[in-house]
């Protein structure tokens, strides 16, 4: 059980549980894909799996955008950067899904590389992870 908010209240019954924890890494933590995953598995929301997995002493890694965990990205792209700016009128933070969204039209490795190699700054993970506050990061 888990609170995301002050009324709202994440109970997992034993079948998501378990699909929950077959889908952990070697070191018993939940990948940002996975989390996705897991959430369309068990009938909810993206957003509630940080709230879940913090009730069972998981921490969800490997952002795909690169604000935290291990991943290795490649080159960044200056097309995708471009695009972004321009899209988004020169902002520097954007929506986690936002760049999911523009993922769609090229690879989430590469728009990951182009954020993490630059001054584009993530806000509101989709999975609750963290949110974006006073221009820096806070982890939730």
């Amino acid at each position: 059980m888990s609170s995301i908010d002050d009324n709202v209240v994440v109970e997992l019954d034993n079948i998501q549980k378990e699909l929950l924890l077959t889908n952990l890494d070697e070191e018993g933590k939940l990948s940002c894909l996975k989390a996705f995953k897991v959430a369309r598995l068990i009938g909810r929301k993206p957003i509630e799996m940080s709230a879940i997995t913090k009730s069972m002493g998981i921490k969800i890694t490997n952002c795909e955008l690169g604000v935290f965990g291990k991943l290795k990205f490649e080159d960044p792209s200056a097309v995708i950067y471009n695009r972004l700016k321009r899209n988004y009128m020169g902002h520097e933070t954007l929506e986690c899904k936002v760049l999911w969204d523009e993922a769609k039209r090229s690879k989430l490795k590469t728009v990951g590389a182009t954020v993490k190699n630059s001054d584009i700054q993530v806000s509101h993970c989709q999975l609750g992870c963290f949110r974006n506050k006073n221009g820096k990061k806070e982890l939730v």
